[in-house]
């Protein structure tokens, strides 16, 4: 059996298709990803903007295109954040759906906390009794503390990559006083809106997911072309991800987009992502992060897998 899962984000788009065993295990045939930047704009105005939506319906109809070409007799598509929280939103997911002939699932933050973590899970060789995960997206930030596998306590917060960098652009090099400031503003959020029990959860290192912790990862090992093997499990401590942050820093956001590894739409992204990076540790007092490739996509799969056994 053939399925194939579309993960609609708030900036970036994710197909993955796959061949199920009967034992409910699978083997990717295809996975890809873009960055369509849906959220953009979202937070000043509450709405989604018609060149976001257009650009977005494209890939996400092309991605179901190419899954049927590929025969997946299943496909299942998801959207997060920035669908469920715009005014127009349902109207967007009511248009994507006339355009694949697919219906599209409208998570809340809570669900989608629940598929992430499923989906690092099932991505690690070894999952320890205590895991606290993120998953730093466009529009929102998912934290979850598990312990024996089982989620404790989830939140998703409206902490995203795309806002801040609205809010705090970066073209030229760093400024380290609007760094500091930008910095500080959200570890104040993190401090008022994360429950206790995340942020002295016991955990070592936090596991982290989606784009920004996957291309850190990728310019700490010095990749030059993205490799999923490499950066899955990699860890990052907390020297080597200040090491990052001062070496983008001292770019310009034209020199950001040409370090290899970093996808096209996402040099004007990482600054602030890498900030809620290490506010992160300093809130949840981990050492570390630990890289996870799989994520809410893959959680998606899990799921999709389980409703048709």
């Amino acid at each position: 059996m053939r399925l194939a899962t579309i993960d609609l984000g708030t900036n970036t788009v994710r197909l993955l298709i796959v061949d199920v065993s009967p034992a409910g295990g699978w083997r990717t045939i295809v996975q890809d990803q873009r960055v369509t930047r849906l959220g953009e704009g979202l937070t000043a105005s509450g709405r989604l903007g018609h060149a976001p939506m257009e650009r977005t319906a494209l890939t996400v109809a092309e991605y179901a295109q190419r899954a049927h070409a590929a025969g997946a007799g299943a496909v299942r598509i998801v959207a997060t954040s920035a669908v469920r929280e715009a005014a127009n939103g349902r109207d967007f997911a009511a248009a994507v759906e006339r355009a694949t002939g697919h219906a599209v699932e409208v998570i809340s933050g809570d669900d989608e906390a629940r598929l992430t973590i499923r989906g690092i899970v099932a991505g690690l060789d070894v999952s320890p009794e205590t895991l606290l995960a993120f998953d730093i997206g466009g529009g929102s930030t998912e934290y979850i503390l598990a312990r024996a596998g089982r989620v404790e306590t989830a939140v998703s917060l409206r902490l995203g990559v795309v806002p801040l960098a609205e809010r705090y652009p970066f073209p030229a090099r760093v400024e380290s006083d609007r760094y500091r400031q930008m910095e500080l503003e959200i570890s104040d959020r993190l401090r008022g809106e994360l429950p206790v029990a995340l942020q002295a959860s016991g955990a070592r290192d936090l596991v982290g997911t989606a784009g920004t912790v996957t291309t850190l990862a990728a310019l700490d090992l010095g990749l030059t072309a993205y490799d999923a093997t490499r950066v899955q499990g990699h860890r990052l401590s907390r020297s080597a991800i200040e090491a990052q942050r001062d070496r983008l820093g001292a770019l310009t956001q034209h020199e950001r987009g040409a370090l290899p590894c970093l996808e096209p739409g996402r040099a004007d992204l990482i600054v602030p992502g890498v900030a809620i990076v290490l506010a992160s540790l300093d809130v949840t007092r981990t050492d570390g992060v630990v890289v996870s490739d799989w994520g809410l996509r893959e959680g998606m799969m899990a799921d999709a897998i389980d409703r048709l056994r």
